[in-house]
C-alpha cells in the first residue's frame, strides 16, 4: 500500500460550507495518510467550521480572492507534492492516486487534471464557462507553446520544487495562468489527464463570473507574455509602426523618384518618426528579454535548490535504520 504521508491535499474555499464536508472524506479515502488543509478565503458562512469538523487542518486568508488562498496554502504547508483542489466537490478524488505517483515516482513537475463532464451532468454545464475556457486554453497554448487542452482547471498534482520556486502575485482566478505560465517558463514537466468533472450540487454556487474574470485571465495571459517573452511582445507591437513608416517614406520616396523634390515633409516626418517609435520598440525588446532572462535563471536556481520528490524519498528511506539497528546501538 503506498504511503502518502508526504502528500498534503490543499483547498481554497470560500463559502463551500456545503460542499467542504464530501471533498475532505473523498480525498481522505482516495489519499489516506495525506494531510487535508483547507484555506477559508473570507467566507461568511462556517467554511471554516465544517472543514475543522470533517478533520481538515484549516488555514485563514483575510484577503478575499483565489489567488490569496491558493498563495497562502503553497507558501504556509510543506509537502513533497502539492494536489490543489477546489472545494465544491466538482472533482473526482478517483484520480488522486495516479496523479500523486506521477509526481512523486516520475518526477513529472505538475500533473493536470483536464476536465471531462460527467454525462449525466452535461445538461447543467454552463456553456459560457465552457466556450471561455476553450477559448483561453487556445490562446495560452499559442503564445507559450505549452499544449494544454484545460489551462483553467482547478485540478492539479505540484512537486515541492516546483511550488516553492513559483513566485506569484494572482488575486483571483488567474492563478492558474499563473501556474501554467512558471512551469512553461522552467520548461518543467508536465503532463495533463483526463478527469470526470461534476456540476454544482443543488445550493452550491460558482464564484466564476464568465465575462468579468475572462477578460481578467486573458488580460493576464498578455501580461505574462510580454514578461515572458518581452522581445517578441514589443516586435508584435512595433510592426503596425513599421508598416505606417513604409507606407508613409515610400510615398515620399516615389515623389523623389519620378520629380526629383519631396513636397510631402509632413509624411516623411511622420514615417521617419513612425520608425524611430518601432526601433525604440524592439530595443526596449533586446533590453527586456535580457531581464527575463535573468528573472528565469534566479527562479531555475530557486526551483533545483529543492531535491526531487522520488530522490528525497529514496534519500529518506536508505538513510532510516531499521528497528535491529537501533536495538544493536542502544545496546
Amino acid at each position: 500500500m503506498t504511503d502518502w504521508s508526504s502528500v498534503a491535499v490543499v483547498i481554497p474555499c470560500h463559502n463551500e460550507a456545503q460542499t467542504v464536508t464530501t471533498v475532505v472524506r473523498d480525498f481522505r479515502a482516495a489519499l489516506p495518510g495525506a494531510r487535508i488543509v483547507v484555506v477559508d478565503n473570507a467566507s461568511t458562512d462556517a467554511t471554516g467550521e465544517v472543514a475543522t469538523q470533517a478533520g481538515a487542518i484549516v488555514l485563514r486568508e483575510p484577503r478575499a480572492g483565489k489567488g490569496f488562498a491558493v498563495r497562502r496554502l503553497l507558501g504556509d504547508v510543506e509537502a513533497d507534492c502539492y494536489l490543489l483542489v477546489d472545494g465544491d466537490a466538482t472533482y473526482d478524488a478517483s484520480a488522486a492516486p495516479d496523479m500523486v505517483r506521477l509526481v512523486l515516482e516520475q518526477g513529472v513537475d505538475m500533473v493536470n487534471g483536464a476536465r471531462v463532464t460527467a454525462p449525466e451532468d452535461r445538461a447543467l454545464e454552463r456553456k459560457g464557462h465552457r466556450f471561455g475556457n476553450q477559448a483561453l486554453s487556445w490562446i495560452f497554448s499559442s503564445l507559450f507553446r505549452l499544449r494544454l487542452t484545460d489551462t483553467l482547471s482547478g485540478y492539479r498534482a505540484m512537486s515541492r520544487r516546483f511550488v516553492k520556486s513559483f513566485p506569484t502575485r494572482a488575486k483571483g482566478f488567474e492563478i492558474e495562468t499563473e501556474l501554467n505560465v512558471h512551469c512553461a517558463a522552467l520548461d518543467a514537466s508536465v503532463v495533463e489527464v483526463p478527469t470526470v468533472y461534476r456540476a454544482r450540487g443543488d445550493g452550491s454556487e460558482s464564484k466564476l463570473n464568465t465575462w468579468k474574470d475572462g477578460r481578467r485571465i486573458l488580460r493576464r495571459n498578455l501580461r505574462l507574455f510580454r514578461d515572458a517573452r518581452p522581445l517578441l511582445a514589443f516586435s508584435l507591437l512595433g510592426v503596425p509602426w513599421f508598416a505606417l513608416a513604409i507606407a508613409l517614406v515610400q510615398a515620399a520616396v516615389r515623389e523623389y523618384a519620378e520629380t526629383g523634390k519631396v513636397t510631402q515633409f509632413p509624411s516623411l516626418i511622420a514615417g521617419v518618426a513612425a520608425f524611430v517609435v518601432f526601433v525604440q520598440m524592439v530595443v526596449s525588446g533586446i533590453v527586456l528579454e535580457r531581464v527575463a532572462r535573468s528573472r528565469e535563471e534566479a527562479v531555475r536556481l530557486a526551483y533545483l535548490r529543492e531535491p526531487a520528490a522520488a530522490v528525497s524519498r529514496h534519500h529518506t528511506k536508505a538513510m532510516a535504520p531499521d528497528q535491529t539497528s537501533l536495538r544493536s546501538i542502544a545496546d
